[in-house]
């Protein structure tokens, strides 16, 4: 069984932000080493290389910034959880390297406070709160629908902080290098508060926020290793193993596709058995076609289901209603679901009676093994069933096979398993254009419509800059 919260826990405090230098320091120090070697120090297939596209951009804001000209927001892509690393590499490495390059002095430290979610420290534990809030990380409630006090922090360190902010806008990670999820509206919004902010103030400086790309790339591909992933994908689910043989290496791209397909279809029909069985109701009935783009249809139709299916087993039983994006769906499922995990009714546990701390207990692992069904549809918000057919390259085939990877071990109730590593990786990250948040103030400021409408126009494009990235 997947694994659960089985016992009431007192509520989530906030981690107030405790920047510290020295923290920050050290962890530059050792951040060539955590690049190669994150999660599992005996195998060598990290990141190793790491390019970068107009870094004198952002070179330029950090000088303007202690200037005290501007104030900006770093909005970066973040499909995967190496993406911070490979931030922090840019902005504490590459940022000072080119700027001495152009004979332009900073002051150290180069770097930036961020947001992270607080639910983050419930999984790696709360060493990670801890080191987080050194580093100036800010925790975000991503369940809430305004966390006011990890909002409020955050909007003061905008307009006021030392160091600018950087903030992940999709939210959540999906697993694809060349998927843009939709935006989340923060990022804007805390832009025009910090135009506001400063404004009040009688500050003149300019408020921007600076997309910022990361994309993956395997450097020496390894099929084979890809092929004994797929081939322990095909034994978890009890498919006959179809390794890769000699004869094959032509056609390789296509066995792999067919293989992936394959898998992709039976995961499908299990998890249709499973919601069909668990809501007892009659298995739905699946039509079998030839066509290859009639398939991905079919493939991404089911899948669009039993995503649908996932979520209305957990808003059933929080009482929520089955609105908005999938997103949305899933931060309104993971806020119910703290709320009957961590009491804030309750805040002494101790103080129950046995019957009553059981009861508190009982409803915590009840909301715990809801909350796992959003889970398999949050790690499957991005997926299709075009994305490796439209192109069939080894970084598709490989974050695909890894989602799939994610989905078997929740099943099997694994917790926290370590990802199999297919080689070593290039990460290229990208500065795009800055764009300026106080040059829309003058729309913004009109009226709430007028309001709700720059918001959506500013996040918009930042989708847009994000995705043009993508090479």
């Amino acid at each position: 069984m997947p694994h659960s919260i089985e016992l009431a826990q007192p509520p989530l405090e906030f981690i107030p932000q405790q920047f510290n230098p020295a923290v920050y320091y050290i962890t530059k120090w050792m951040l060539p080493i955590l690049l190669r070697f994150r999660t599992r120090p005996w195998l060598p297939a990290g990141i190793t290389q790491l390019e970068t596209v107009n870094v004198e951009r952002l070179v330029h804001l950090y000088e303007q910034f202690q200037a005290g000209k501007i104030r900006f927001l770093i909005a970066f892509r973040h499909s995967e959880v190496d993406d911070p690393l490979c931030m922090m590499h840019l902005l504490s490495y590459t940022v000072p390297k080119v700027a001495r390059q152009n004979g332009i002095s900073l002051q150290y430290p180069i770097h930036s406070h961020f947001l992270y979610d607080r639910g983050m420290t419930l999984w790696a534990g709360d060493w990670l709160g801890w080191f987080f809030s050194r580093l100036g990380g800010v925790p975000i409630y991503r369940g809430k629908r305004l966390d006011k006090v990890g909002m409020r922090t955050a909007r003061d360190l905008f307009a006021n902080a030392k160091l600018p902010i950087s903030v992940a806008p999709e939210g959540a990670t999906n697993g694809h290098s060349e998927i843009v999820s939709p935006l989340e509206p923060g990022v804007a919004h805390m832009g025009f508060w910090c135009v506001e902010d400063l404004l009040k103030a009688n500050r003149t400086e300019e408020v921007f926020i600076v997309p910022i790309g990361n994309q993956y790339h395997y450097i020496n591909p390894s099929w084979a290793k890809l092929d004994w992933l797929l081939g322990k994908l095909e034994a978890d689910c009890g498919l006959k193993v179809e390794h890769i043989g000699e004869s094959n290496l032509v056609e390789r791209e296509k066995v792999f596709y067919e293989r992936l397909f394959r898998l992709g279809e039976h995961i499908l029909s299990q998890m249709e058995q499973f919601y069909a069985r668990f809501s007892h109701e009659s298995t739905p009935a699946t039509t079998q076609t030839n066509s290859p783009a009639s398939r991905n249809q079919e493939l991404e139709t089911r899948l669009q289901t039993v995503l649908d299916k996932s979520l209305q087993a957990a808003e059933q039983y929080f009482g929520l209603e089955s609105q908005g994006t999938v997103i949305e769906r899933c931060r309104r499922i993971e806020s119910a679901g703290w709320e009957d995990i961590y009491r804030k009714d309750l805040p002494n546990l101790h103080a129950l009676s046995p019957m009553e701390r059981g009861l508190a207990d009982w409803i915590a692992e009840e909301a715990s093994l809801r909350t796992l069904h959003m889970r398999l549809a949050e790690s499957f918000v991005a997926v299709t069933g075009t994305y490796v057919q439209q192109k069939p390259s080894f970084e598709r085939f490989a974050e695909t096979s890894l989602i799939l990877f994610d989905l078997i071990a929740r099943i099997k109730g694994e917790k926290n398993p370590a990802r199999p590593r297919l080689g070593w990786r290039k990460s290229r990250l990208t500065v795009g254009e800055p764009i300026s948040v106080t040059q829309r103030w003058s729309v913004y400021q009109t009226s709430r419509q007028a309001a709700r409408g720059a918001v959506n126009d500013l996040t918009q494009d930042l989708q847009v800059a994000l995705e043009k990235m993508i090479c």
